[in-house]
């Protein structure tokens, strides 16, 4: 169940199928792969096929953008609402929590990890975090006997996009998870460090105006929106 816009494949479940499909990966021994796909990652690939050869390879393609719900109901797709990366991994946090499924949390600045935990540790009670490694450890096998140790299910990886998706299609058959998502500055929201849009710009899909008045100099990023949905029109 996947439609494509400009070469890039995009899911239309909703968080409570990707998550009741992700415990199912995990019964299976299955390997899965999340990544966030927003208009501005679809732009990208279409100069880089690297990048659009790893945003395919995933195996659930979330419509992290509103870009991307605004194209699917110009062409009568079926992509209805956001999947966020954040809040797919807070709902996966509330499901490993009441299925007993283990998470560890990888990447971010020293110190950020840890307080995700904590945070994360009092938002879902019963929670399983069994470990924290920061993003700045440059020794590859550290980082594969640290995760390994502590046999988790479920991994969150918070090394800024792509970097965070290629260290996860390259290593994950090297670690114990079974499901991979890249979570960008997730941390950093989760720990209290960065503030994240009120909830009705959330709901509203309109947390990147909110970020345009709160960061004025990103206008010409926000440019991207307008270029995409006319390129898929056009396509």
């Amino acid at each position: 169940m996947k439609e494509n816009f400009l070469g890039v494949d995009v899911c239309n479940y909703d968080y409570d199928k990707l998550a009741s499909l992700l415990m199912q990966d995990i019964e299976m021994k299955k390997k899965s792969f999340i990544v966030a796909i927003n208009p501005e990652k679809i732009m990208k690939s279409q100069e880089d096929e690297e990048l659009k050869k790893l945003l395919n390879s995933a195996d659930y393609q979330i419509p992290d953008g509103i870009g991307v719900i605004l194209a699917s109901k110009l062409k009568g797709g079926q992509v209805k609402s956001r999947v966020t990366g954040i809040d797919m991994m807070l709902r996966l946090c509330q499901t490993a929590a009441t299925q007993g499924k283990r998470i560890f949390l990888y990447g971010g600045k020293p110190g950020v990890a840890e307080a995700a935990k904590a945070k994360l540790e009092q938002q879902f009670s019963g929670i399983q975090i069994v470990g924290t490694l920061h993003g700045y450890e440059k020794d590859e096998q550290v980082i594969f006997d640290t995760i390994n140790r502590h046999n988790p299910e479920i991994i969150f990886v918070a090394l800024g996009s792509p970097a965070q998706e290629y260290w996860i299609v390259n290593h994950m058959n090297k670690v114990t998870p079974y499901v991979f998502q890249g979570v960008g500055g997730s941390y950093d929201v989760i720990s209290g460090n960065l503030k994240r849009a009120p909830e009705l710009f959330q709901t509203l899909g309109l947390e990147w105006f909110y970020r345009l008045v709160k960061e004025p100099w990103r206008w010409k990023r926000q440019l991207i929106l307008p270029k995409f949905l006319l390129k898929t029109l056009k396509k």
